[in-house]
């Protein structure tokens, strides 16, 4: 009986063994535990912190989600104008957002408000950064009009406040674009209990100069950002609800913590103009009805519903000395620019894709779309860069006394870099040695531009003579040089801008590296020009009065948050 009994309770303890230890190969590792190590996430005391709550990127203030996907890019219709600059080629883009609009005055006044209360123009130091920002208003000055009334209010006047941003130049775009990256992540730091609660309202006396907010600067080195101003940068758990001890590392927000969102930018050409066309409100099932000539279906500009049968569906110039039409009931209600979301959107709900004003997009021009070497997120300006680092192995803040200065070729002074930001450098053998997809910082003329697309490259000459950046007569884009340099009057012993116009009559053309694209018709083109596949080219230090420019920001995670794909149900 003993030994039965003995038995009976050995079976006991193996078959509760067993159990144990096959409950455990079910659940894997315990709750809160890593699935590789078994060691506890976002502990309080510190350790690796990540967000396991994340479900999907957060929707960025203005923007509307863009689902990615193949399409024609190219002109599908007559190319009239014969630029052969846009042949028709497939590509295939991925999931990102874009403005719904484009910025406005009223957006724009408040980036000038920030940069003047932060960077004092009244400071020296400061003094290029806020007169870099300003629009330039002039823009609508014309030898034989009158525009004086939009010269001295378009930028500043409640009556414009809607109306999109004119006389900003390319590099003021990317700026934009940048200060928005860094005011919409302070605000989620700020919400979420990173940073301490309206800090952001102090500018001008607390948030000053390099004690600005950049997301980069905070990623890098969160403790040494604002100006290293701890009653600001807060420690907080993973999720950013729960304090934790003072003295527990690894608590700042990351990016694995899910909150902060990429960067705002321009949206390349192939985003814009994949945005512009639509074609998913063009679809039957998985089949495109056709391409279309603008945003909207059909072949006309008025519209064809019946409540609004007759409406012009765009703002553009419809012939010699007709920017609106007939006084009293006019064509599209506009004779500049108009107030946005005054005409329909597209299918996607964005809204002037065409007309109103011409697009900066992130772009360098070439005559040409190179396919072959790439059809996935097609790009050509790619500079890569990478923080500037110190003798002590830190990364190199931007401050008021080495802020550095760029001379447009115009005159105009702009910043390269706020302070508060990080110093930027090329890339060098580091990042490129060996690798297979990139060889250089500086992209822009890969296969098209640079010396060995030239006829006067030699597959047998010597280096010296094959060497980028040859005689100017081999070059294939040699657009005017306008050099700007400082000299300095004997009398008044003060710095003055030597602008030299380069008036060689030797040049064939007026591409070169800092000519970007821009997309869409304007109020100044003719409906030709509203066609989503036409571009057209103008240097990024100069500014017109029918460009403008919208962000976009790429999109993380799933392709498309409102579907499961094919195949692959939810368990």
């Amino acid at each position: 009986m003993k030994i039965k009994k003995t038995m009976a309770l050995k079976l006991l303890v193996v078959l509760a063994l067993t159990i144990g230890f096959t409950g455990c190969s079910k659940k894997g590792s315990s709750k809160g535990g890593s699935s590789a190590t078994g060691w506890k996430i976002n502990d309080k005391k510190g350790g690796f912190q990540f967000n396991d709550k994340f479900k999907k990127q957060e929707t960025p203030p203005g923007m509307i989600p863009i689902e990615g996907g193949t399409y024609t890019m190219g002109k599908v219709q007559d190319d009239v104008m014969h630029d052969w600059n846009n042949s028709p080629n497939q590509q295939h883009v991925q999931s990102f957002y874009m403005d719904e609009t484009e910025v406005t005055n009223k957006s724009y006044a408040e980036y000038l408000y920030w940069v003047k209360a932060v960077f004092p123009p009244t400071e020296e130091n400061y003094k290029n950064i806020y007169n870099g920002a300003i629009p330039d208003t002039l823009v609508w000055r014309n030898r034989l009009g009158y525009n004086e009334t939009m010269t001295n209010n378009y930028l500043r006047h409640p009556a414009y406040a809607n109306y999109p941003v004119v006389g900003v130049n390319w590099i003021q775009a990317s700026e934009f674009c940048k200060w928005r990256t860094n005011r919409v992540n302070e605000n989620i730091l700020e919400r979420s209990g990173y940073l301490k609660k309206d800090n952001k309202v102090s500018l001008g006396t607390d948030v000053k100069g390099e004690s600005s907010f950049d997301t980069e600067a905070y990623i890098n080195s969160p403790s040494k950002s604002l100006g290293g101003n701890d009653a600001v940068v807060l420690k907080k758990g993973a999720n950013g609800k729960k304090q934790v001890a003072a003295d527990a590392k690894n608590v700042y927000a990351q990016r694995s913590s899910g909150l902060i969102l990429p960067e705002y930018r321009l949206p390349t050409e192939a985003e814009w103009e994949y945005a512009a066309v639509a074609l998913v409100g063009n679809r039957e099932f998985n089949i495109y009805k056709g391409q279309k000539k603008y945003p909207w279906n059909g072949q006309y500009t008025r519209s064809s519903k019946r409540t609004t049968k007759g409406d012009q569906l765009a703002n553009f110039k419809q012939g010699k000395g007709d920017y609106g039409g007939i006084a009293g009931w006019s064509d599209d209600g506009a004779d500049i620019t108009n107030e946005v979301k005054r005409y329909a959107p597209n299918d996607f709900g964005l809204y002037d894709m065409a007309g109103n004003v011409a697009e900066w997009v992130q772009d360098v021009y070439r005559p040409m779309v190179d396919d072959e070497a790439n059809d996935f997120n097609y790009f050509r300006g790619n500079v890569y860069t990478k923080n500037k680092i110190d003798a002590e192995g830190n990364a190199e803040l931007v401050t008021s006394d080495n802020v550095k200065y760029d001379t447009l070729s115009n005159g105009k002074i702009i910043a390269r870099n706020f302070p508060g930001q990080i110093a930027q450098v090329p890339v060098d053998d580091n990042e490129t040695y060996l690798r297979t997809q990139f060889s250089t910082s500086d992209n822009r003329n890969y296969r098209d531009g640079d010396r060995q697309s030239t006829r006067y490259f030699k597959s047998s000459g010597s280096d010296e003579e094959n060497a980028e950046g040859g005689s100017e007569k081999n070059k294939m884009y040699d657009a005017p040089k306008h050099k700007i340099s400082t000299i300095v009057d004997s009398t008044t012993n003060s710095k003055k801008l030597l602008k030299q116009y380069d008036k060689s009559d030797k040049r064939t053309t007026l591409v070169n590296d800092d000519v970007r694209v821009y997309k869409g018709g304007s109020w100044r083109d003719r409906a030709y020009w509203l066609d989503p596949a036409s571009r057209r080219y103008f240097p990024q230090d100069m500014a017109t009065d029918y460009i403008g420019f919208r962000c976009a920001m790429s999109k993380v995670g799933p392709k498309s948050d409102k579907k499961t794909p094919r195949g692959n149900p939810k368990q």
